[in-house]
């Protein structure tokens, strides 16, 4: 047995990242970043307006005229996290092919490197989605939907096909969408760890879940 040596992440170590080609230009986009790193560290709730000005070096008057409230940055960087999760997604179930343990696999492994590509997005993404308003929540509502619907495809499919032994898709699909969200929470360059050993190991766990061996080769 493998130990590796681990230690909590430092959120200095990690980039306020965006997925190339959707950050705003100028001043709009050092806004978004800021407003990432503020929300990742303090919360929501916990970093205010004024914050996000100062560290993007301007006064709050200037914010606002970008931005119209603190909700509409954080309903837009939660969009943004919801929406690179579903093309990865959508793509690595297209080019799994038929089976499904491949499919399972490839949702696995693209779920957890949208969470080591884009941890602090994720981290907002995943944990401050319940500040937005019902109406300002319902677009990344409908992207979280969609995603949860391949990973439920692909256990069904390998349910009825005898691959996967689950007594309960909907439970192992909870189970196995939570191991890849809480990658964000520690995964960061301070760690011993390459994106793709983790993503190789969350794989291996889930297939182990659904009882299913890793497919080799």
């Amino acid at each position: 047995m493998t130990q590796t040596a681990w230690n909590p992440r430092r959120l200095t170590a990690v980039a306020a990242d965006l997925p190339e080609g959707v950050t705003p230009p100028g001043t709009r986009g050092r806004i978004l970043q800021a407003a990432l790193k503020l929300f990742a560290e303090y919360g929501f709730h916990g970093a205010s307006i004024r914050d996000i000005a100062r560290a993007v070096g301007i006064n709050s008057a200037t914010l606002y005229a970008h931005y119209p409230g603190k909700e509409h940055l954080l309903a837009e960087l939660i969009r943004l996290g919801h929406e690179e999760l579903r093309r990865r997604l959508r793509q690595a179930y297209a080019e799994a092919g038929a089976d499904p343990t491949a499919q399972l696999a490839a949702l696995v492994r693209a779920q957890v490197l949208v969470h080591t590509d884009y941890p602090l997005l994720a981290l907002v993404a995943n944990h401050e989605l319940h500040a937005l308003s019902p109406e300002r929540a319902a677009p990344a509502l409908e992207l979280r939907d969609d995603a949860r619907r391949l990973l439920l495809a692909a256990l069904e499919r390998g349910t009825a096909a005898g691959e996967f032994d689950v007594a309960d898709v909907t439970l192992a699909g909870i189970a196995i969408g939570s191991l890849g969200m809480r990658v964000a929470n520690w995964f960061g360059p301070d760690q011993p760890y390459t994106r793709e050993q983790v993503a190789d190991a969350f794989v291996d766990f889930a297939l182990r879940l659904v009882g299913s061996p890793l497919p080799r080769g």
